[in-house]
């Protein structure tokens, strides 16, 4: 994973990441569209596929709509780094193979703009930018194996020889 970072604080919450007023909608694109909105109504119109999201502590706060890791992740956004995240966002984020790392030293340094690489399997965050690597805790196996596959039911499918 490779690219530039946009930062946000602490406690961005759902509504932040996908505004109530799109949840009638289950088209991936249009929810993409608005990714972010609320926190930064430029945002996608800056953000690239392959750019990633710092924030600060308790990213994902508020309710547990599936739909704010899914707009993300439409988005094109490789991964979320932040000091920590809300407990129901972190599982969303991780069934539907959205890639999130706390890593609260990366969250305090890395810098809005700074272009980022991330080794997954060696846990390693490199700032291309300030040249500054960090370290995170690795996935256990079976979650970087949902990661890869694409989320839960593309894992699932995958075990069961459906896919």
């Amino acid at each position: 994973m490779k690219g530039k970072c946009w930062k946000f604080g602490n406690n961005i919450n759902t509504d932040e990441i996908i505004p109530a007023r799109y949840l009638n909608t289950t088209d991936t694109k249009e929810l993409a569209s608005h990714c972010m909105e609320d926190a930064d109504p430029d945002f996608m119109k800056k953000a690239k596929a392959g750019d990633a999201i710092v924030a600060g502590d308790n990213f994902g706060c508020g309710s547990s709509r599936e739909h704010a890791p899914i707009a993300i992740k439409a988005a094109g956004i490789s991964c979320v780094i932040a000091k920590s995240f809300a407990r129901i966002f972190f599982r969303n984020a991780i069934n539907i193979g959205l890639p999130i790392f706390e890593c609260p030293e990366a969250a305090e340094q890395i810098q809005e703009g700074d272009e980022i690489e991330i080794n997954l399997a060696a846990g390693e965050i490199l700032d291309h930018t300030s040249e500054k690597r960090f370290k995170f805790e690795p996935f256990p196996l079976e979650m970087h194996e949902i990661i890869e596959a694409g989320g839960l039911m593309n894992f699932v499918k995958m075990k069961m020889g459906v896919a």
